[in-house]
């Protein structure tokens, strides 16, 4: 049985690599993977992902700071999220840490309070067990502290 995929040469798959990588930041278990995908020898996977390391191509804390920037400014998640998201991708908790500097207490809060309280006025459900239910669950799956939104909850709920 002929497989469908590919081979590539060990420079060709260093270049599409290198574009892979500059394209958009990468962690290096995403690298990992797409190598994978090029069937190459493991010495060959080696020499590529430490070419890659020493050309900056991969920085896995430029990654995770721009990770939790991006998803915190655009997706709206907190930082339970955020920092589940990194511990999944084989980021180093010294280096989710550092990421999380990135977001300034601020500006975390004001888009918390934007989130909490558009999602509180989408909910269909008056006042009750229910509304409360769907809020709290809301901003846990976004990843927010439980401090924050029983706190918002009790502002909202009067």
């Amino acid at each position: 049985m002929k497989s469908d995929k590919k081979t590539y040469s060990f420079t060709e798959a260093r270049a599409k690599l290198e574009f892979y990588c500059a394209y958009q930041e990468r962690c290096y278990k995403e690298v990992e993977q797409k190598l994978y995908e090029f069937q190459l020898s493991t010495s060959e996977r080696e020499q590529i992902v430490i070419y890659l390391i020493e050309n900056n191509f991969i920085n896995e804390e430029r990654f995770a700071q721009s990770f939790v920037r991006g998803k915190h400014n655009y997706k709206f998640w907190g930082k339970n999220r955020i920092t589940n998201e990194l511990k999944f991708r084989n980021i180093s908790s010294r280096i989710i840490t550092i990421s999380l500097k990135e977001l300034p207490e601020p500006t975390y809060i004001a888009n918390f309070h934007t989130l909490a309280e558009k999602n509180w006025e989408t909910i269909k459900e008056s006042k009750g067990q229910k509304k409360n239910k769907k809020f709290v669950d809301f901003l846990l799956r976004k990843g927010y502290e439980t401090h924050l939104i029983y706190d918002k909850l009790r502002e909202l709920d009067k």
